[in-house]
């Protein structure tokens, strides 16, 4: 198993350079492409303060001793293909045992999950013919409300059941009045 885990870049980059390249870095470590994942967190480098996501990318390739011959092929492969997405780009290769890994594969699934996941699902929303863009968004959609919290806002009608209360707030009975109310009547 190799993971290789990029820090400072977006998950969906990730994700989108996981499906380019699962294939030639499968190769390049003479393994299956099965035996090649990902890793994205969403974690953030900084230096002196200054984030730097796009800008400072750090490549932790953790892959089995055996593969160790292959380093500088895949260190060249990964720095050639990587500086599309990220002006600068580190990597660090740690080497583990091959006595030191365990896996439990159900066989009742397949392996790994089809489809190109959560960027592929994100891109997909705006197509959802459900959604209108200039709709304007309801806070009563809101889940986390409690509508009976006191320090909630109010999302109902508040003037219901004071209509006519306010209807001669002015003090006057006339529909035409001068005081600038509009009188419902």
């Amino acid at each position: 198993m190799i993971v290789i885990s990029i820090i400072g870049l977006d998950q969906f980059v990730v994700g989108d350079y996981s499906r380019a390249h699962t294939s030639n870095l499968a190769e390049i470590f003479e393994v299956m492409e099965d035996d090649v994942n990902f890793e994205a967190p969403q974690t953030m480098i900084f230096h002196q303060g200054a984030e730097q996501t796009s800008w400072q990318t750090v490549v932790i390739v953790r892959a089995p001793r055996s593969a160790e011959i292959l380093e500088s092929k895949a260190a060249e492969y990964l720095l050639r293909t990587l500086k599309e997405v990220s002006i600068n780009v580190e990597i660090i290769f740690e080497y583990y045992e091959e006595s030191h890994h365990y896996e439990f594969v159900n066989e009742e699934y397949p392996r790994y999950m089809e489809g190109t996941g959560m960027a592929e699902i994100h891109e997909g929303f705006a197509d959802d013919e459900d959604y209108e863009d200039d709709e304007e968004a309801d806070p009563r959609d809101r889940a986390d409300l409690d509508y009976n919290d006191e320090h909630q806002i109010y999302l109902g009608d508040a003037f219901a059941g004071h209509e006519e209360e306010l209807e001669h707030s002015c003090g006057c009975d006339d529909d035409d009045c001068d005081c600038g109310h509009h009188h419902h009547h």
